[in-house]
C-alpha cells in the first residue's frame, strides 16, 4: 500500500487579552526588566482569565485554523490536543474542544510531551492520514501555564505564558507535506524540568500544600545545554534524511523558550536570525502552544510560500524533543 502525504492546510492561534509585562512582574517577585530581557528575551506574556480554561483557548485556535483551511468542524475525523495543563485529568481536553467547536464526528485524545507535544501530535496525525485511516485531523497545542507557575519563584515565573495554536492536516495532492519527523526522549533527565507533585506519585495534601509541589521546577543551565544539543540533532537528522541543507529552509520555527537557545541554534546552523520566527518577546514560553502559535504567525505573515520548506524544532520536559521538516 502506498502512503499518502499529509499537509498542513490551515493554521490558527489564540492568546488571552491580558498582558503581563516585565514591569508588572517586578511588583510580584524580585526581578527587573533588564534581567529578564538579557537572559531570556521575553518582555511580556499573556495570562488567561480565571474563568478561561485550556479548552476555551484551544477551541478559539481550532476555529481559526478550520476557517483558514476552509474545513467544516463536522468534517474533522480526529482531534489531538497537546497539553500539560488539561482542563482535568479526564475527560481529555480534546473532548471538550470537540464539543465547543461542534466536531461531532471526531475521535479525540490528548498528548502529553510538554513543550514538544505539538510536533509529537503532528506526527501522530501524519501517520493516520498517510494510511488513509483519517482524512482531516485537527492538531492543537494549548496551555494555561499560569495555573502551574510558582509566582514566588523568579527563575521560572518570568518565563511562561498562556495561549493556543492549531493546525488542520489533510492530504494535498502534489505536495510532500510533512516530509520527515524525528522524535526523541530521555527520562533520565526528568528531574531538570518537571512538576514533582499533584499526581499519583506525590499527591498534594494538606501537609505538603505549602511546598507548591504542583508547580514548575527547572534547572535552567542544564535545560539550556540539553535543549540546544537535542534541537540541533533533531534538525540535522530531518535535513539529512531529505537531502537538504540549512540554507534550503525558508523559515525555521523553534520552540519559543529563550532567545539565547535560538541564537545558539542559528549560530550552529550558520543561518541569520532573520530566518527564524521569534515571538517569545511577546508571548513567553507557552509550552506545547509555542511552536503552534509561531507557525500560525509565520503562515499569516507569509514567511514561507507554497512549495518552500519550513523546519520546526522543539524541546521539553521528559526530556522530549523533535524536529519536523515540512514542504509548505
Amino acid at each position: 500500500m502506498s502512503l499518502l502525504s499529509a499537509s498542513i492546510i490551515g493554521t490558527g492561534s489564540y492568546v488571552p487579552e491580558k498582558i503581563l509585562s516585565n514591569a508588572e512582574l517586578e511588583k510580584l517577585v524580585e526581578t527587573n526588566d533588564e534581567w529578564i530581557v538579557s537572559r531570556t528575551g521575553i518582555r511580556e506574556r499573556r495570562i488567561a482569565a480565571s474563568d478561561q480554561s485550556t479548552s476555551d483557548m484551544a477551541a478559539e485556535a481550532a476555529k481559526a485554523a478550520l476557517l483558514s483551511a476552509g474545513v467544516r468542524a463536522e468534517d474533522v475525523g480526529m482531534i489531538i490536543v497537546a497539553t500539560v495543563t488539561p482542563d482535568m485529568f479526564f475527560p481529555s481536553t480534546a473532548c471538550f474542544v470537540q464539543t465547543k467547536i461542534g466536531a461531532k464526528n471526531a475521535v479525540c485524545f490528548d498528548v502529553s510531551a510538554a513543550c514538544s507535544g505539538f510536533l509529537y501530535a503532528l506526527e501522530i496525525a501524519r501517520q493516520f492520514i498517510s494510511t488513509g485511516s483519517q482524512k482531516i485531523v485537527l492538531v492543537v497545542g494549548a496551555e494555561k501555564l499560569s495555573t502551574i507557575v510558582n509566582w514566588n519563584d523568579r527563575n521560572t515565573c518570568v518565563l511562561f505564558g498562556d495561549g493556543a495554536g492549531a493546525a488542520v492536516l489533510s492530504h494535498r495532492p502534489g505536495s510532500l507535506g510533512i516530509r520527515r519527523t524525528h522524535m526523541g526522549s530521555d527520562g533520565g533527565y526528568a528531574e531538570i524540568l518537571q512538576i514533582p507533585g499533584g499526581a499519583s506519585l506525590n499527591p498534594v495534601t494538606a501537609e505538603n500544600a505549602d511546598q507548591k509541589l504542583n508547580t514548575i521546577r527547572m534547572n535552567g543551565k542544564e535545560t539550556y545545554k540539553q535543549a540546544v544539543t537535542a534541537m540541533m540533532d533533531a534538525g540535522n537528522r530531518v535535513l539529512a534524511a531529505c537531502d537538504l541543507k540549512a540554507t534550503d529552509i525558508a523559515c525555521v520555527i523553534p520552540h519559543q523558550a529563550n532567545v539565547r537557545i535560538i541564537e545558539a541554534i542559528a549560530d550552529r546552523m550558520k543561518l541569520p536570525m532573520e530566518r527564524f520566527l521569534v515571538n517569545l518577546d511577546r508571548f513567553g514560553n507557552t509550552s506545547a502552544a509555542a511552536v503552534a502559535i509561531a507557525l500560525d504567525e509565520a503562515n499569516r505573515t507569509g514567511r514561507m510560500k507554497r512549495g518552500e520548506h519550513v523546519l520546526l524544532v522543539v524541546f521539553g520536559g521528559g526530556l522530549t524533543w523533535a524536529g519536523s521538516l515540512i514542504e509548505w
